[in-house]
């Protein structure tokens, strides 16, 4: 898509999966409602409450009965992050949509530069995120997952590119046309292709000291990646196959 094709008066939907976030609901909305109207743009927001216990539900609920831009949708439990991304994706209504975290790490003001980025003929924006704020352990096994998944991926996937950034409609459209069920966003918007371009975002503090994703959740996250888009962990098992049957 050219940059004359963009629409005059484009729409920008930010997707923003929510869960037990009710303690910074309001402050999250309030700058990401400024740095959508600093676009100059119309908008939409749309939270998926991802099965939250905390509140974050009638919170949401009060969000979109003030404010007419926002739309909300419920999940009836717990599904997952990346479920709730993907749900969020198809209900965007947008020319361009933002995908990003509700727990104020992913910066509000780096929209608009994204924004103008895609107006320039870019289909993909993508946060590459700096100035980690979490703990030494945590980083190091960032660090360590982006690098492995450079080493071992088929698809040219941007290291320490999470979630947050922005895709063309188009772009929307086939990730969401796409069959995956364990899925990775930032793979998945790596993989189909189109112009893309990263944006040096710097990473903010969690409002609070519990993360919302276990260890755990992270590790089975690291597994979708690795398995999704490289060849290497069916190879080791192959290789395994074939010494086992020579002995």
């Amino acid at each position: 898509m050219k940059t004359s094709e963009r629409p005059c008066n484009p729409l920008i939907s930010v997707v923003l999966p929510v869960y037990n976030e009710q303690a910074v609901l309001q402050e999250l909305h309030e700058r990401v409602s400024v740095a959508l109207r600093s676009t100059g743009c119309r908008h939409e927001i749309v939270y998926v409450n991802d099965g939250s216990h905390d509140g974050s539900e009638s919170a949401l609920d009060e969000l979109a009965d003030r404010d007419p831009a926002v739309r909300v949708l419920h999940f009836s439990r717990n599904f997952g992050h990346q479920a709730a991304v993907q749900a969020g994706m198809a209900d965007a209504r947008g020319d361009a949509v933002v995908v990003m975290d509700s727990d104020l790490q992913d910066d509000p003001n780096a929209i608009r530069h994204f924004v103008q980025f895609w107006k320039d003929g870019y289909d993909v924006v993508y946060a590459v995120r700096v100035a980690r704020k979490e703990g030494l352990l945590k980083r190091t096994l960032f660090s360590s997952f982006y690098r492995l998944l450079d080493a071992v991926a088929s698809v040219d996937i941007p290291r320490d590119a999470g979630n947050f950034g922005l895709v063309d409609r188009r772009v929307a459209d086939c990730i969401n046309r796409l069959a995956d069920r364990d899925r990775y966003y930032p793979g998945l918007r790596s993989w189909v292709g189109f112009k893309q371009i990263g944006v040096v975002v710097e990473r903010g503090r969690r409002h609070d000291d519990n993360p919302r994703v276990s260890l755990w959740g992270l590790v089975r996250l690291a597994k979708s990646a690795i398995f999704s888009f490289s060849s290497f962990p069916l190879t080791v098992f192959h290789i395994i196959a074939a010494l086992s049957m020579c002995t």
